[in-house]
């Protein structure tokens, strides 16, 4: 599934957060594939890109020069940062100029600096700003290079290329068919991003900050027992004035210890103890041998997971996969990049297909019992883990950490019925964020589908709702 063009969070238009959990998809008819006043069957003209858009190359700005504000700076690979003045009226187009990112295509719903990494559109002519950014998607402009070592687009090698244009007002059609798409996408993922910010959010306050245990020696300190049993310190002291455990129901907060006990580590509940992800999982349990094999298999890359977003998933034939496509995934693994583990390469995987495979640059944490599954997940995966790995990998230009260290996080272990009452709590939020994914990769399958007919002019409009339709059926 192809990357969804990025599209400012502050500009979209938003639904209801409720409308997103509605699992009968029942709005079609919100795509915006209905226009007022369509032209199905307007003549296209045929025309060149220079005649459709104006490009121009962006400006140097260096890190020094950069200044704090909240103009994006768009570039080569898209969105790069903030600063204080913008050199370009949004919305707007950008086109990557060279490197490994030329060709791709960004929008910006707003005012922004262009990066000299880009073009950018100076005039659209009187076309719509979004027709343009789609349509600009479907022309391989990575192969327009222009003859550098260094992949490298000219604008004047771009001018060129023949386009078929139709009327505005088909444009905006067109535009309020697949902008709709791109809308919901965004919404679906904004929606996980919440999701998995709560999920992280209740990880670390039951098990790094440990509020619902201040809570209990809070509350067993108003009743006249000892509120600093296991030490004290002013930390403490403090926490304890700032929390008091309200959101927990009393039947939750009542299996949480009333006290600590120093580890190594600092305090840590009574009861519970430090350990490793080793405690709560198994590392790498399943690969794909010569002898057992499915004849097909869904393969994820190192470069295709991405903060528990899966972009990409290739079909192979066994014998064809790349070497490294071997780990096997089960409903409930969490899977970590080895290789560069600061880009974050991660996922959780909630019922795969039976051939979903992930490359051997993955560690794959197993749960020893489902109730560790959302704990080993939202461990592997917190800022400290990451960073951790990111800090111990080694290798120069290739940096890399083993999978065993991975498997060897350190973590809290608390007693098992702590682990059953935060499976409760975590697994639907981890269900619904990989429903939404779903959902998010059935449109923007969809949307890639229609994109290359509509804007060519192969199909019109009546027959891409009619497709539209059909496909959410």
């Amino acid at each position: 599934m192809p990357a969804v063009g990025r599209v400012s969070a502050k500009r979209v238009t938003r639904q209801k957060p409720d409308d997103v959990a509605n699992e009968n998809l029942p709005w079609v008819e919100d795509f915006g594939l209905r226009c007022a006043n369509p032209t199905h069957g307007a003549e296209w003209h045929s025309s060149s890109l220079g005649e459709f858009v104006r490009l121009q190359r962006g400006h140097d700005l260096t890190a020094a020069e950069q200044q704090p504000g909240d103009i994006p700076i768009m570039g080569s690979a898209g969105p790069n940062g903030t600063h204080d003045t913008a050199l370009a009226i949004g919305p707007g187009v950008v086109v990557g100029r060279s490197g490994a990112s030329a060709g791709r295509v960004h929008f910006s719903a707003v005012d922004y600096w262009p990066h000299n990494t880009c073009l950018y559109v100076t005039d659209f002519l009187g076309n719509s700003p979004r027709f343009a950014y789609y349509l600009l998607q479907t022309l391989d402009l990575a192969s327009f290079n222009s003859g550098s070592a260094q992949p490298t687009l000219n604008r004047n090698f771009l001018y060129s290329i023949p386009v078929k244009i139709p009327a505005r007002a088909e444009q905006d059609c067109i535009v309020a068919l697949l902008q709709s798409l791109d809308d919901r996408i965004t919404l679906l993922r904004e929606t996980n991003a919440t999701l998995e910010a709560i999920a992280q959010a209740l990880f670390k306050s039951w098990f790094v900050d440990f509020d619902p245990v201040r809570a209990n020696i809070t509350r067993r300190s108003r009743e006249g027992g000892n509120p600093y049993a296991g030490g004290s310190s002013e930390a403490l002291e403090s926490h304890l004035r700032r929390n008091d455990g309200s959101y927990l129901d009393a039947a939750t907060a009542a299996l949480f210890p009333d006290s600590f006990v120093e580890s190594d580590l600092g305090l840590v509940p009574r009861g519970w103890r430090i350990g490793t992800l080793a405690d709560l999982s198994d590392i790498n349990p399943e690969s794909w041998s010569v002898k057992n094999h499915p004849d097909i298999v869904a393969y994820i890359d190192l470069a295709n997971a991405k903060n528990n977003e899966i972009a990409y998933v290739t079909d192979f034939a066994f014998d064809d996969a790349p070497s490294r496509a071997r780990r096997v995934l089960r409903t409930g693994d969490t899977i970590v990049g080895t290789v560069r583990p600061g880009n974050r390469s991660y996922a959780f995987i909630h019922e795969p297909a039976s051939n979903l495979t992930a490359s051997t640059g993955f560690a794959v944490l197993r749960p020893s019992i489902a109730t560790n599954t959302e704990f080993v997940y939202l461990a592997a995966t917190q800022d400290t883990s990451i960073e951790h790995l990111a800090h111990v990998a080694d290798g120069g230009a290739y940096p890399a950490v083993r999978p065993d260290v991975v498997f060897g996080l350190q973590c809290v272990v608390p007693d098992n019925y702590i682990l059953e009452a935060f499976h409760a709590a975590a697994a639907p939020l981890l269900a619904k964020v990989a429903e939404n994914q779903k959902q998010a990769q059935t449109l923007a399958t969809l949307r890639d589908t229609l994109l290359p007919r509509l804007i060519s002019g192969q199909l019109r409009l009546p027959e891409a709702q009619a497709a539209a339709e059909e496909a959410l059926a």
